[in-house]
């Protein structure tokens, strides 16, 4: 079985090599890989990679600023996704974490009848207090999560589609794939949650606008969950803050997003069964010797870039503000006084 997994980065040096361990670890056999404006080291450490026939590494085409839209449009063009039985489009702050058989993607599909997709649904990892960038596994550093069944307000949470070759696709999406408008129901893709199920209706037509990427998560994740650190430590999230948002001189800082993932009241340390796996695995990456310098280099510019912005008034400001906030989702504190829950 031929599993390709296609992501778009920048700015990712450090995380890579545990994402493509883990990957292959859990059976994914090719990687198409989408870069653009690194100044990190990303780049040449996925040359490098390339270079051994590890991945496929490309420049990203986008012409605006839709930079994941045009290159999974792109992405449909490549030998490496079209000779793959399945795709599994996913970010590098995202680990697919199965729950049946052996804990690989055959697994999955195995367990959820060999459909045509499978959607699976996020669970957000918090920081949990977790202030510097350590290399070391992140899956080993971040254990503690929102109630899977409940994020913020919302009992719709967004997923990742793993999809099968024969799926009748019009485009990728980010979260989940699309078939044309007005196709007929009897050539409707099969397509399940995490737990097997046929998702929702709406989902699966896109009638929604509002959850064209989500559905509700409770009994969702038997077989799967979405292992998502989109907060990793407060050193990795300034780093990735400036990443997309290069000249915010002078502005307030919003701390929504910060707040929505980082709330600890869950604790899951199930995807830690691949530790052992995964210390070796990256081990072996690293016994090369230029991988090895590459990667370390990446560490070295990383954790660069976090003190050239700690210089900066504003980010010093935002770091401290973000150590402060509450490890609860935004509203409610103020729904803990209304109810009087306060201690």
């Amino acid at each position: 079985m031929r599993v390709t997994a296609v992501t778009c980065v920048k700015n990712e040096g450090p995380f890579l090599l545990e994402w493509i361990a883990y990957n292959r670890l859990i059976g994914v056999t090719d990687f198409l890989f989408y870069s653009n404006d690194c100044d990190d080291g990303t780049d040449a450490l996925l040359d490098a990679l390339a270079a051994r026939g590890m991945v496929v590494h490309l420049p990203n085409p986008a012409k605006g600023r839709n930079y994941q839209m045009e290159a999974l449009k792109h992405s449909q063009r490549q030998e490496v996704v079209q000779a793959a039985d399945w795709v599994w489009v996913a970010d590098v702050d995202e680990f697919l974490n199965i729950h049946a058989g052996d804990h690989r993607i055959p697994a999955l599909i195995d367990a959820c009848g060999d459909p045509q997709a499978i959607s699976v649904t996020f669970q957000f990892f918090a920081n949990d207090g977790i202030a510097d960038f350590e290399d070391a596994p992140v899956i080993g550093q971040f254990t503690r999560s929102h109630n899977p069944d409940l994020w913020c307000a919302e009992t719709a949470i967004e997923v990742k589609t793993l999809v099968r070759r024969d799926f009748p696709l019009h485009y990728f999406g980010a979260h989940r794939p699309f078939f044309r408008d007005g196709l007929p129901s009897e050539k409707r893709p099969r397509w399940t949650d995490g737990s097997g199920r046929d998702v929702p209706h709406k989902f699966l037509v896109a009638a929604n606008p509002r959850r064209i990427r989500k559905f509700p998560s409770g009994g969702a994740r038997d077989f799967a969950t979405l292992n998502h650190y989109a907060l990793r430590s407060l050193d990795s999230y300034l780093v990735k803050h400036d990443r997309g948002d290069v000249n915010r001189e002078n502005r307030a800082f919003d701390d929504t997003y910060w707040r929505e993932r980082n709330d600890p009241a869950w604790e899951d340390t199930s995807i830690q069964r691949h530790l052992p796996a995964l210390r070796d695995a990256m081990a072996e990456l690293c016994a090369d010797p230029e991988i090895a310098a590459l990667h370390t280099e990446a560490v070295r510019l990383h954790r660069a870039k976090r003190d050239a912005l700690m210089a900066k008034p504003d980010y010093a400001r935002m770091y401290d503000q973000l150590r402060a906030a509450p490890a609860l989702p935004p509203g409610e504190p103020e729904l803990i006084e209304q109810l009087g829950l306060a201690s």
